[in-house]
């Protein structure tokens, strides 16, 4: 195999797609090397198992993904504009899906775990490593909404626990249901969601649209 191949890179992209759309059970390794275009002879070359393909294929796409989730949640945003932020990328996404696949397909993290979370602890131990991560960014927009006055006190660790089953039990729902507009107002349903849990931000008005010409600063994720 030449110096220049990029199989592997090819066999994560067919891997994470193919799990997404379809499932993790249901692919084998055969449709994984026809997909990619590469060689059954090639995957174990570069991958011990299915298991170990799904592994390193996650890590790639949230290694893609941080940059784009550093900007949705610089600190140059106030609090809730990040979380507007992201919440509006990910209607984007899965509408683009939609549109590619004819399926909204939600978040690959959680769709993948709560199908092998009994079945292979590998992958569970790596898509916990990736969601506490995320819960990271969670964490950065809710605690300076806090000292902002915006969010009430209390534990912010169960705050960020509760915005993020509300986040992806919509995005479920826009899934079950293969509906992407009912993702269209998500970031104005999560942070009506965090700010309505406290009664003390009861009166506060909705969070402003993010601006589009604020130059965001890298999030700084050791900080959390």
């Amino acid at each position: 195999m030449g110096r220049t191949s990029n199989a592997d890179q090819r066999l994560m992209d067919a891997a994470l797609s193919l799990i997404w759309e379809r499932s993790y059970g249901a692919i084998t390794i055969d449709d994984i090397c026809r997909k990619a275009e590469v060689k059954k002879g090639s995957f174990y070359y570069f991958f011990d198992s299915k298991a170990d393909l799904a592994v390193a294929a996650l890590d790639r796409y949230w290694s893609e993904r941080k940059p784009l989730w550093d900007s949705q949640f610089s600190s140059t945003l106030a609090p809730m504009q990040r979380i507007r932020a992201h919440c509006d990328e990910v209607y984007r996404q899965q509408s683009a899906t939609k549109e590619r696949t004819g399926r909204v397909l939600g978040c690959p993290f959680c769709t993948l775990g709560s199908e092998i979370c009994k079945q292979d602890e590998t992958i569970r131990g790596k898509i916990c490593e990736i969601l506490d991560n995320k819960s990271k960014y969670w964490e950065s927009a809710i605690s300076d909404a806090q000292r902002e006055g915006l969010v009430g006190p209390g534990n912010i660790a169960e705050k960020v626990q509760n915005a993020e089953a509300y986040f992806e039990g919509l995005l479920a729902q826009a899934r079950l249901h293969n509906d992407a507009e009912m993702l269209a107002s998500l970031g104005d349903k999560v942070c009506e969601h965090i700010l309505a849990r406290d009664d003390s931000s009861a009166g506060e008005a909705r969070p402003p649209s993010v601006p589009r010409d604020v130059e965001p600063e890298e999030f700084d994720s050791t900080k959390y």
